[in-house]
This record gives C-alpha cells, sequence and structure tokens, in this order.
C-alpha cells in the first residue's frame, strides 16, 4: 500500500486518495511535526499554498512531490503512481 504525504487543506485529495486504498497521513504546515513522517512515505502531495510549503527556499528531498494545484484527485492519483513507480 502506498503511503501518501498530504498537505492540509486538501480534504479533497485526501479523501480520494483512501478511497483509492492508500495510506494518507496530513501534513501539517509546521517542517518540525512532518520530519518523522518523511521516512515512511512514497509521495508528498501539496497545494502550493505558499511556494515552499517547508518554508525554506532549499528544501530537497529524495520523495516525489506532487503539487495538486490545478489538478483534480484523479490526476493526482495517476501522478502518484506514475512518480511511485519508478
Amino acid at each position: 500500500m502506498k503511503k501518501i504525504g498530504v498537505e492540509k487543506g486538501l480534504t479533497n485529495v485526501a479523501d480520494y486518495l483512501k478511497n483509492q486504498g492508500y495510506k494518507v497521513e496530513i501534513l501539517s504546515e509546521n517542517i518540525e511535526n512532518n520530519i518523522a513522517k518523511y521516512g515512511n512515505l512514497d509521495v508528498i502531495v501539496t497545494a502550493d499554498y505558499n511556494t515552499n510549503m517547508m518554508g525554506f527556499s532549499d528544501t530537497s528531498t529524495n520523495i516525489p512531490v506532487i503539487t495538486a494545484s490545478g489538478l483534480t484527485a484523479e490526476e493526482v492519483k495517476n501522478m502518484i503512481d506514475q512518480k511511485a513507480a519508478k
């Protein structure tokens, strides 16, 4: 089962992914609260409310990050399937 971190505020995406059989972790805006979760995630989905959800301009991760802005929940799922398969 793929584990997906979804930024707080993307309830429709989180609900859709849960219904599709994914394990979903809601990520808070506070990076310190999320750090322990990152090692267990296959993909992170952000809302792109901020330029960088982590609060830093130089944050990087080995986990694929998908920006959900302008995408349907199904499109986000399709991108997850593509990125998590690599």
